[in-house]
């Protein structure tokens, strides 16, 4: 969402300060404070229980925070729910869709809901049942639908009004890995207009592949923000040369050869597979005497490249322990259940 028209994507369309709040024993949210300017997609991003789905639940006017001041859109989400609401679209982790109505039906009842004519409802929904290739099933009962278009009709729902700020919670969450890349795709598509998107996920490709911009959270506080780009320079460690030796029981003269290129201690090895990898701070300059020494000593490499720090590699350097470790933990603990 990188929009070319105006200034008006220069102001932030949601701001969080301060925002705490407490269920019980539980801190679900912890002094959380966000910026989110308009014309970007903005990914919280964190396991289950970490407070995503209390903080959108409190943005869309759903929730009400202890302490902090929340706008979206320029309204006071506290003082003025109902101007908030004209403004926002929700997508929830569940689709908040009618089963026993046709997927146009829907869409049709929810354009009357926004107060649109017959006609011009009728056509909105036609319209974004085209672009959300769900035609073919526009007259089926929803209940036909299988768990992709569901998702998908979902998300059209949350688009009737045509809101400048769209609000998707997990929103391919029990999706199959085709369906969440085509999900994927339509988000990206929607997210191209000057309307400011925020996303929450546990999975650490979808923030990377659709945000602007990131904060990582956890235990109802944000630990990390900024760009993918700038949390992998500041918290991704260094790019690895990765190898996988021919024959992997050359493992060890492979090692010695390396020595000296990188610290021992730095060199990880798995001898089974004979693979091998260390920080190359220095980049590709790297590679040529790798393949020199190699070479003379008569190694041969199957494969030989760089990798790139991750959002994985991230999370892992904030948190200590990888998202998906967490989300299962998360899942399998009430308390933390409650915070989402």
């Amino acid at each position: 969402m990188n929009p070319e028209n105006g200034d008006t994507c220069n102001i932030a369309s949601i701001e969080v300060s301060g925002v705490s709040k407490r269920f019980g024993k539980v801190q679900a949210l912890d002094e959380v404070t966000i910026e989110v300017q308009s014309g970007i997609v903005f990914a919280l991003l964190g396991p289950n229980g970490s407070g995503k789905t209390t903080l959108v639940r409190i943005l869309t006017t759903l929730l009400q925070p202890d302490t902090g001041t929340v706008r979206v859109g320029g309204h006071d989400v506290l003082a003025d729910p109902a101007a908030t609401r004209t403004v926002i679209g929700l997508a929830g982790q569940y689709p908040a869709v009618d089963e026993n109505l046709t997927g146009k039906e829907n869409l049709e009842m929810i354009g009357r809901l926004y107060h649109l004519q017959k006609q011009p409802a009728q056509e909105r929904a036609w319209q974004l049942l085209e672009e959300f290739d769900l035609t073919d099933a526009a007259k089926r009962r929803v209940k036909t639908y299988s768990g992709g278009m569901r998702r998908r009709l979902d998300l059209a729902a949350a688009l009737v009004s045509r809101p400048s700020i769209l609000f998707l919670d997990e929103p391919t969450t029990g999706l199959d890995p085709r369906s969440r890349l085509g999900l994927w795709e339509v988000i990206k598509t929607h997210a191209k207009q000057c309307n400011s998107v925020l996303l929450t996920t546990q999975y650490l490709e979808e923030a990377d592949r659709l945000a602007d911009r990131i904060a990582i959270m956890e235990n109802g506080r944000i630990l990390r923000q900024g760009t993918p780009q700038e949390l992998k320079d500041c918290c991704g460690g260094d790019t690895h040369v990765k190898m996988r030796l021919a024959d992997r029981d050359t493992i060890s003269r492979a090692l010695g050869l390396l020595s000296g290129l990188s610290g021992d201690d730095s060199i990880h090895n798995n001898p089974d597979l004979g693979e091998i990898s260390f920080p190359a701070p220095s980049g590709t300059v790297i590679l040529p005497e790798v393949v020199r020494r190699f070479d003379s000593a008569g190694i041969e490499l199957a494969e030989l490249g760089l990798t790139q720090p991750t959002l994985d590699d991230v999370f892992l350097a904030i948190t200590g322990h990888a998202v998906e470790e967490k989300a299962v933990s998360a899942t399998n603990g009430n308390s933390e259940q409650m915070s989402e």
